[in-house]
């Protein structure tokens, strides 16, 4: 999250080999999000901004923020349509942003777009299935947000995959985050983004908030078999830091040397 004092956190803490997204948040707007990876880029690591399209005002603002990019030498981005209430101009969702980005031409050669394996808190499932299918044609990777049933994330995989969606999928999962700490970076986002989020997350409350109720090794030691299997579209893990960096990579080094690999 584009917040103060992240980038220092971000050389302190995380290799360069570790591939970044940088949020979009309702408060500070996509600016933030576009400085944040340009400096991080800068610093020799593989940055992939948000680019929430309720937030971009016109064609104009998006070849500028593509232009931007590609000075920066960032070659990734993800899309969302993102949670504002009313859009800044012509880009209602992230596909229409999506079908502007093909017929213009950029450079991005990773484009990712959200998976939602509990559905979503303001949108029926029958649109979000026919949307992952419209968006695939113009992204390289799916994002799932955050599930914390292993079997709820592994039937959604396959019943997209059903559909005609080929994509690899990256499991989105928070890395070691303490609920107080997700709670107040949430709710620092803005009330009405918070309640959306919470929203969005049908199985948060039972399967983080509650005492016992969330480990990561747990979710990755359940998720591991079906991210390894070759019939499959789950490909690894998108850890969700929520800034909690250093305990985060702490946890992600401990785990690999758990699995027998390098970290």
């Amino acid at each position: 999250m584009p917040f103060r004092g992240t980038e220092d956190a971000v050389l302190a803490h995380v290799p360069r080999t570790i591939p970044l997204t940088v949020t979009t948040t309702e408060a500070k707007g996509l600016a933030a999000t576009v400085d944040l990876a340009q400096r991080l880029a800068g610093h020799g690591y593989s940055v992939a901004p948000h680019l929430a399209a309720r937030q971009v005002r016109d064609k104009r603002q998006l070849a500028d923020l593509v232009a931007q990019l590609r000075e920066a030498g960032i070659d990734g981005i993800f899309v969302i349509g993102g949670d504002v209430t009313q859009p800044a101009g012509g880009f209602p969702d992230a596909l229409s942003l999506l079908e502007v980005l093909d017929a213009d031409g950029h450079h991005f050669r990773r484009i990712g777009i959200g998976g939602y394996p509990e559905g979503h808190g303001s949108i029926s499932q029958d649109l979000i299935d026919r949307a992952i299918e419209l968006k695939a044609r113009y992204a390289t990777h799916v994002v799932t947000q955050l599930c914390f049933d292993a079997g709820t994330t592994a039937a959604w995989a396959r019943r997209v995959k059903e559909r005609g969606v080929d994509l690899p999928i990256h499991v989105g999962l928070p890395g070691a985050v303490s609920r107080q700490k997700l709670i107040r970076i949430s709710a620092g986002l803005g009330l009405g983004q918070s309640a959306r989020f919470l929203r969005k997350q049908q199985s948060m409350l039972w399967r983080f908030f509650l005492p016992g109720g969330y480990s990561p090794d747990r979710l990755v030691e359940w998720l591991a078999p079906r991210v390894s299997a070759p019939e499959g579209t789950l490909r690894g893990f998108h850890l969700f830091t929520f800034n909690e960096l250093e305990k985060t990579e702490a946890w992600r080094r401990r785990m690999l040397t758990r699995a027998g690999q390098q970290p």
